[in-house]
């Protein structure tokens, strides 16, 4: 038998330990619903978790190390030379003076900056055999092709910097034509990527499951490379830097970490020029950038189809702030190339304004993709002119022949608020989905557009929110079904 005394003890306790319990579970759920209702402390707290590079105070000149610059001599030893010697000696900068400076492909080791001075353009060589065959990835797929124009596999703390010039030299006599677009020299009888050997192999390579080391392009198969890619990489830096004429997508951090590009201008108007393409990363952060492009400004990627679910690392904690999007398919995308998944992209305090600028925030997959598309936060942008719409959320995006399949898409959870349009071009808004998984949880929250064509096209949505929303001068009002 308990002592009373103990007994009374025990109650105490329990109930002490009860009411503890209760105060902590209420200060947990009310943490919970502060960060839902306030998603943006999140993007704060991805901010300060991001880790900075830092480089040794030591200097390689590329000109002591045997590089020329007159625009001429191929300088893809020197490079490398300075490199590897900076990356021995336990890291620093590698150092591009003022000039001209023509090269192959560019390898960079961990902790090495390479650093352009105000007048420094690096001119990329047009010979194809400057860019030996690589584990990259092309438009979503993993394959073995060409180098990008700057390469980095499986570095850590990297960075490309300065103000100077990064020319990828590429026009219509050469990498561009190899897109097969008329717009860009194509003709019958050129051969190009569209060639029955050539994409469409890769693509049918990764649906069947070939390992990626037997998917040998490059010579004769015309894919063309990426510019700076930092592959697998993690606690990197692009800065500053100007970059022109590409012969396919720009910046491509791919299962990447940690990333900082910011104050970079991307003036490149070539076919496939999609300014930065993070692709199966997470925590990246894109600021102060300009982009003038041939495809999307920022396109935020997970893989295409058979491969993507390989791969299976969706991208997330994407952040872009304060920057400026003039001409391109899209401001900021998300997909297509998108089948393991995007969440967690937060876009504030962005200008977008060009008549050749599409459309300002957009989303596309179709069900050969898939993809769980969530948590897509906007706010404090302007918009002057837009060609198609202010927002266009799309399960169905066909661009390359039948598009359908068996893993039908998700959309969800997208956001705008304190968004100014000029011109909204055709619709407000463009959503569609699947009677089976509809476009869900759309908010417009002190939104104004100005002369659009129509409110919106909506197939497939359900619940989607205007609040405080005005288009051509009328307030809007919710649709909930």
């Amino acid at each position: 038998m308990i002592p009373a005394k103990n007994l009374k003890f025990n109650w105490i306790v329990f109930l002490t330990a009860l009411t503890i319990a209760v105060v902590s579970c209420a200060k947990k759920t009310s943490s919970i619903t502060t960060n839902a209702s306030n998603p943006w402390k999140k993007m704060d707290l991805v901010l300060k978790s991001i880790p900075q590079t830092h480089f040794e105070d030591k200097v390689y000149n590329i000109n002591d190390f045997g590089a020329v610059a007159d625009g001429k001599t191929l300088n893809t030893e020197a490079f490398q030379k300075a490199i590897k010697q900076c990356a021995a000696n336990g890291g620093g900068q590698v150092l591009v003076p003022n000039g001209k400076y023509l090269t192959g492909a560019i390898y960079l080791e961990s902790n090495v900056n390479l650093h352009l001075q105000d007048n420094a353009e690096i001119l990329f060589s047009l010979n194809p055999k400057d860019y030996p065959i690589v584990h990259t990835s092309w438009e979503g797929t993993e394959v073995m092709n060409y180098s990008p124009l700057i390469y980095a596999k499986n570095k850590t703390n990297i960075a490309v910097t300065g103000k100077g010039t990064l020319n990828g030299q590429a026009d219509s006599t050469n990498w561009w034509i190899w897109s097969g677009g008329k717009n860009y020299g194509w003709k019958k009888g050129i051969p190009s990527q569209n060639d029955p050997t050539n994409r469409e192999v890769l693509v049918d390579m990764a649906e069947k499951g070939v390992p990626v080391a037997e998917r040998i392009f490059g010579e004769g198969r015309y894919l063309r490379p990426n510019f700076i890619e930092f592959f697998e990489c993690n606690t990197a830096l692009i800065k500053d830097v100007t970059i022109i004429n590409s012969p396919f997508w720009i910046l491509h951090p791919i299962k990447t970490n940690n990333m900082i590009i910011d104050g970079v201008t991307v003036n490149s108007h070539g076919p496939n020029n999609d300014g930065c393409d993070p692709e199966y990363s997470q925590n990246i952060v894109i600021k102060n950038c300009t982009f003038n492009t041939g495809d999307d400004c920022i396109a935020i990627k997970s893989g295409r189809d058979a491969d993507g679910r390989r791969v299976a690392i969706p991208s997330k904690n994407i952040i872009v702030q304060n920057c400026k999007m003039i001409d391109g398919h899209g401001g900021v995308v998300i997909g297509s190339e998108i089948s393991a998944g995007v969440n967690n992209v937060f876009v504030e305090n962005c200008v977008m304004d060009s008549p050749n600028l599409d459309r300002a925030i957009r989303i596309k997959t179709n069900s050969k993709r898939g993809g769980v598309i969530e948590d897509i936060f906007v706010r404090n942008l302007e918009v002057g002119t837009v060609k198609e719409c202010v927002l266009k959320l799309n399960m169905f995006y066909n661009v390359y022949g039948s598009q359908t399949g068996n893993f039908i898409p998700t959309i969800r959870n997208v956001s705008l608020e304190n968004v100014n349009v000029k011109n909204g071009g055709k619709y407000s808004v463009w959503a569609e989905g699947y009677a089976a998984s509809p476009v869900e949880n759309i908010t417009l929250k002190n939104v104004k557009i100005q002369k659009v064509d129509s409110v919106y096209l909506l197939k497939n949505v359900k619940n989607i929110n205007f609040i405080n929303t005005y288009i051509n001068e009328k307030k809007v009002e919710s649709i909930k079904h």
